[in-house]
C-alpha cells in the first residue's frame, strides 16, 4: 500500500480522496487546526491530521500539495530537503524566482523530486517538444463564468455583475497572471514553465457569462510549426474556480505511484 501526505483539505483534496486509486491511501493530512477534529472523526485512526508535512513521523511515498501557492512556499523546501517526492498543483508559486531556486536547490541537496502536475491543461509534452525546435510565441487564454472569478482580483478590474458578453479583463505575462490571480491562474505558470518561460508567455483572462465550463486555449508558434489546443473542462461543483481536470491530475499522480 502506497501512503501519501496530502496538503490541503478543500474542494480539490476532497475530490482526490473520493477518487483515490486502489493501492494508495492517505496517511496524513496537513490542514488548519480547526479541521483536525473533523478529520479524526471521518477517518478514525487511519489518517493523522498535521499542521506541517515535516511533522510526519514516517516516510511517505509522496507529498501531494492540493492547497495553495502559500503552502508550496511554506513547506516545499523542507519536504524536498528530506528526500521526499513533492507533487505540486499550485504551480503559480514558482512565479517567485527565489522560491523556485530554493526548491531546486533543496531537491538537489536532499534527493527529493519536485513534480509539477499538469493541472487543468493538456498537451504539455507537445509544448516542451516544440521548444526543442524553436518556440517563438505562446498565448494562453483562460475563459470562465463570472462565478469562477469571484473573490479574485477580477472583481476590481471588471464589474462581474454587469458583464453581458465575453470580455478580456486582463492581458499580461504568465508571471503577472500567476502572482495576481493565485487561485485562478496556476495553468498559466504550468504552460510557461513547459514552454518559453514566465515572462515571454502571454496571458489573456476572460469572463463569459454564457459559458458553464472553464475554457483553456493555447496557441504556440515557432520553427516547429503551430500548435492549437482547446479544453472545455467542467469546474468542481464545490469550487468553480478549479477545473475537474486539475483534481484528476492529482489522482493520476497517485496512480503513478503504483508503477514504481
Amino acid at each position: 500500500m502506497k501512503k501519501i501526505v496530502l496538503i490541503g483539505y478543500g474542494a480539490m483534496a476532497q475530490e482526490l480522496i473520493a477518487r483515490l486509486p486502489e493501492g494508495v491511501c492517505v496517511g496524513w493530512i496537513v490542514a488548519r487546526e480547526h479541521h483536525h477534529a473533523a478529520i479524526r472523526l471521518r477517518f478514525g485512526g487511519e489518517v493523522t491530521p498535521l499542521l506541517s508535512p515535516l511533522a510526519c513521523p514516517g516516510r511517505p511515498d509522496l507529498v501531494l500539495e492540493c492547497a495553495s501557492q502559500q503552502a508550496v512556499a511554506d513547506f516545499g523546501q523542507g519536504v524536498l530537503q528530506r528526500g521526499w517526492g513533492l507533487a505540486v498543483i499550485s504551480t503559480g508559486a514558482l512565479a517567485d524566482d527565489a522560491l523556485y531556486r530554493r526548491l531546486r536547490q533543496a531537491a538537489s541537496a536532499g534527493g527529493g523530486r519536485l513534480t509539477l502536475l499538469s493541472g487543468a491543461v493538456a498537451g504539455l509534452d507537445g509544448l516542451t517538444s516544440a521548444r526543442e525546435g524553436g518556440l517563438d510565441s505562446v498565448l494562453y487564454q483562460s475563459c470562465k463564468n463570472p462565478l469562477s472569478w469571484r473573490g479574485s482580483l477580477a472583481e476590481t478590474l471588471i464589474d462581474l455583475d454587469a458583464v453581458r458578453h465575453r470580455e478580456v479583463f486582463f492581458r499580461g505575462s504568465a508571471r503577472e497572471a500567476a502572482l495576481r490571480f493565485p487561485a485562478n491562474a496556476n495553468v498559466a505558470a504550468t504552460i510557461a514553465l513547459a514552454g518559453i518561460g514566465l515572462d515571454r508567455t502571454r496571458v489573456e483572462l476572460i469572463v463569459d457569462p454564457d459559458t458553464q465550463c472553464n475554457c483553456h486555449r493555447i496557441h504556440a508558434g515557432g520553427g516547429f510549426g503551430e500548435l492549437y489546443l482547446e479544453i472545455h473542462a467542467h469546474p468542481l461543483p464545490s469550487n468553480p474556480k478549479t477545473s475537474m481536470l486539475a483534481a484528476l491530475s492529482a489522482v493520476q499522480a497517485c496512480r503513478q505511484l503504483l508503477d514504481l
